[in-house]
């Protein structure tokens, strides 16, 4: 989507569909960031790890190279979520929603 300005200069937005689940999510975040008593900034940062994907292992083959990629960040908070004794629900429900972009960022790693 771009928006033609005066002089030459022009803003451009990512596609409509993108624009609008990036709207979405910041309006999950936001919401269960004020169930939060304290440290309120938490939520944004369980979903920023959680969205972390790496590569565990690679193989070099004659059409290329093999990567297999985990979600790394979700699997590093579930686990400290899972012995913490402050889980509160809106940190799960925000890795969570982490793991979806994750997810959707393996599926572009493999396909794209």
């Amino acid at each position: 989507m771009e928006f033609k300005l005066g002089n030459g200069a022009a803003i451009v937005l990512p596609p409509l569909p993108i624009t609008v689940i990036a709207i979405l999510i910041i309006f999950l975040l936001v919401r269960w960031s004020k169930q939060l008593e304290t440290r309120r900034f938490t939520v944004f940062l369980y979903f920023l790890i959680s969205t972390y994907i790496a590569p565990i292992f690679s193989f070099n083959t004659k059409d290329g190279v093999f990567e297999l990629w985990l979600p790394l960040g979700f699997l590093v908070v579930f686990f400290y979520l899972f012995h913490s004794k402050r889980n509160h629900p809106s940190k799960i429900k925000a890795s969570i929603l982490g793991l979806c972009i994750a997810l959707y960022q393996l599926i572009l790693q493999y396909v794209g």
